[in-house]
């Protein structure tokens, strides 16, 4: 038998596998231009999008409504009209930092049961180079009984989406595409040059692909982490770190990187992803395993800093009334994969320190969800021993520092994570 044929341009009917913050955009985009099916297993969440309702806050009302040929399932049975399957479902890691495929995996698996012969699978998740043909394609393979490059075709185009970010949008940045053979390739690359304004970079293989997207963000991580070691280093000489940036900033090939709490589901996650793969072929990767440690700790020293602070003024971290101002990973955005301040949190709790939590962006019973906090709706001046502002909304930096520091009891300790507000306003900042 004959190679199946790849779907011709009028002919394509595409699925998208998880419509979160990566997901959600893509289906809109191939709405616009193409018989489109959302697919995600959250009922509710489908049920929302119906509505024309987006709680991540990506993508708004009028632009959901303005998609005539994309509709949303929860029902697998749907998939079975598509041809093109595009999955972006999470890649998290475990307690242990180790990739955790299981979304991956279980996507593959239905994506197993509707595929028919001549169908493409593209994957957006981030992963190991190597994981989309050792992991997912088998069980495709298993699932249809179809034979991988004679019945069916697999590709990689890493997303790229910034939460929240209003400049840098899915059809603005330019999409690294691959594909298994060089037709599924040049099909692959074809489909997302009709959404994605910026254009393409075909990479030669699945692999380079794949190792493509999982460096974006090592790099970023190191980066960040340097930063940090800086300001762990300034902050015992006594310097202020932003000013020390500043100045080096002066010089035109200096990379303004800012310290700070490294989180979110990309910058925080895909190293391990890289580090994992590398232990496995026998290499120990020493620099991006530092990195990811300095990163991973600055939770706790921030904690540590203001309970240095309130020491000082003899208030005790025992009992005390903490408020922290942030709780999603990054400023103006609901997303709350794989924050960081809960370190700081948890520290304080192993205090028995008493910590409210707010945040305008978050909803609630996704923080309790997630991680079992409670937020905090209104506030409650002069209630607190120290305030620590920890993501930098706009509703926070729009208050000012005067009005913040009202929220503590005279003496409190104010703690800028972000370098959000003026220096001489505040007690200590990273």
């Amino acid at each position: 038998m004959d190679d199946a044929a790849l779907p011709r341009p009028e002919q394509t009917r595409v699925a998208v596998i998880g419509l979160g913050y990566v997901g959600l955009p893509l289906a809109v985009g191939f709405g616009h231009r193409l018989p489109t099916l959302g697919f995600d297993i959250n009922k509710a969440r489908i049920a929302e999008l119906r509505a024309h309702r987006d709680h991540t806050l990506e993508v708004s009302p009028d632009e959901l409504e303005a998609t005539p040929q994309l509709r949303f399932s929860a029902d697998p049975r749907d998939l079975a009209a598509c041809n093109v399957f595009i999955v972006t479902v999470p890649t998290p890691i475990d307690d242990a930092k180790r990739p955790d495929l299981s979304p991956l995996e279980a996507a593959s698996r239905t994506v197993g049961k509707a595929i028919a012969r001549g169908g493409v699978v593209v994957f957006e998740s981030t992963v190991y180079p190597g994981a989309t043909e050792e992991v997912c394609v088998p069980i495709i393979e298993r699932e249809s009984g179809l034979e991988y490059n004679v019945d069916f075709y697999a590709g990689y185009s890493p997303e790229r989406i910034n939460p929240g970010d209003r400049q840098h949008r899915l059809e603005t940045i330019m999409k690294v595409t691959s594909g298994s053979t060089p037709e599924a390739a040049d099909f692959v690359d074809a489909l997302y040059r009709t959404i994605i304004t910026a254009g393409t970079h075909k990479a030669s293989s699945i692999r380079v692909a794949e190792a493509a997207k999982v460096i974006e963000n090592t790099q970023r991580d190191l980066n960040i982490a340097l930063v940090n070691e800086l300001a762990l280093i300034f902050h015992r000489l006594g310097i202020d770190t932003s000013e020390v940036l500043a100045a080096a900033g002066t010089k035109w090939n200096f990379l303004p990187f800012r310290p700070g709490l490294v989180g979110g589901h990309c910058i925080g996650v895909d190293p391990y992803y890289l580090t994992h793969k590398a232990q496995q072929i026998g290499y120990h990767p020493e620099v991006i395993l530092s990195g990811r440690r300095i990163n991973d700790g600055m939770g706790q020293h921030v904690a540590q800093r203001v309970i240095k602070l309130m020491t000082q003024r003899r208030i005790h971290a025992v009992g005390a009334n903490v408020l922290v101002l942030g709780l999603a990973f990054k400023e103006n955005c609901p997303d709350l994969r794989n924050t960081r301040v809960v370190d700081v949190v948890r520290e304080f709790e192993s205090y028995h320190a008493t910590v409210d939590v707010h945040d305008p962006w978050v909803d609630a019973d996704e923080a309790r969800h997630e991680y079992g906090l409670e937020l905090v709706a209104e506030l409650e001046p002069g209630k607190y021993d120290a305030v620590i502002l920890a993501v930098a909304h706009r509703q926070f930096v729009e208050l000012g520092a005067e009005r913040i520091r009202a929220l503590g009891k005279p003496g409190c300790v104010l703690f800028d994570v972000k370098q959000a507000l003026p220096r001489a306003s505040v007690d200590d900042r990273l």
